[in-house]
């Protein structure tokens, strides 16, 4: 059973593989610098973490003619809040490619935009309409699955609002790792309330984390950066990862290379700002 809030779309029906395994053109789709994530959005959500239907994003680990003796279905353990064109995934994807990990992003509802690209032979104006940010994820992963069979099975995207629906994907202690890249800073004091990383959303990260697990957070803005740094150090369930650790972390290294977000960072000369944390245990969980 899955719930809709609105009108159905944006992450059901099973996925297509693009022609001969060509990666979708960026230019062709569009995602909002800004989302408000406290406003109703339109798009299916699962009751329950045993509504969401993980063959549709993983057919490969979840295949349709499952014998009597298969193993337990393996669950998604790394989640990407926000994950934008999914640089990190396809990142992430060959270093641990017995994972299962899916990106989540709000940034889809956008009005499909009509723009001349081309001249036809006519020399009439072509017009192509920018597509949704999710939409070229999924088709990026898939071109990338034709192209290099038995790789990035792995990885997947959802269109959802992780400030809101956390709990609704994931069980108790199921993720071992969750990322938050160049979230929006949303400068406003009165947005604060929108940010991503806060005490509040802080309790529902934990709930879904297991011991152990770690939270990587990385932005271009100081005043964030300090900002989900001190809310990460007064939770009582999350510690600082000591510097000899997240210097041996191969993940890390992805943070400031891997997504569209950070190269363009790095492009500009600019300064970026992490924090990485463990999830801990108090006697009383």
């Amino acid at each position: 059973m899955t719930r809709t809030n609105g009108v159905s779309g944006g992450g059901g029906g099973q996925q297509q593989a693009p022609a001969a395994g060509k990666l979708p053109r960026k230019r062709f789709y569009r995602a909002r610098a800004h989302s408000n994530p406290l406003s109703d959005s339109h798009f299916p959500v699962p009751v329950s973490p045993d509504e969401v239907d993980l063959s549709q994003h993983y057919p490969r680990y979840f295949p349709a003619d499952k014998g009597e003796e298969a193993p337990p279905p393996p669950r998604i353990r790394f989640a990407d809040v926000g994950c934008g064109f999914g640089g990190l995934l396809v990142g992430l994807s060959p270093l641990f490619p017995d994972t299962l990990m899916i990106g989540m992003e709000l940034r889809d509802k956008v009005v499909t935009t009509l723009f001349c690209c081309a001249l036809d032979f006519c020399g009439c104006p072509v017009y192509y309409s920018k597509l949704k940010v999710t939409e070229y994820v999924k088709e990026r992963i898939l071109a990338l699955r034709a192209s290099n069979p038995g790789q990035y099975d792995n990885i997947s995207v959802v269109r959802t609002n992780s400030m809101k629906y956390i709990p609704n994907y994931f069980r108790k202690a199921q993720l071992t790792k969750m990322f938050f890249l160049f979230p929006d800073p949303h400068f406003k004091e009165k947005n604060h309330r929108r940010r991503v990383i806060s005490m509040q959303l802080l309790d529902e990260y934990a709930y879904v984390m297991e011991v152990g697990g770690i939270i990587y957070t990385i932005t271009d803005v100081e005043e964030l950066g300090e900002w989900m740094r001190s809310c990460l150090e007064k939770h009582p369930l999350f510690e600082a990862v000591p510097e000899e650790e997240i210097k041996a972390d191969p993940v890390v290294k992805l943070l400031s290379t891997a997504t569209e977000e950070s190269q363009k960072v790095a492009r500009n000369g600019g300064q970026t700002f992490h924090a990485i944390f463990r999830r801990i245990s108090l006697q009383e969980e």
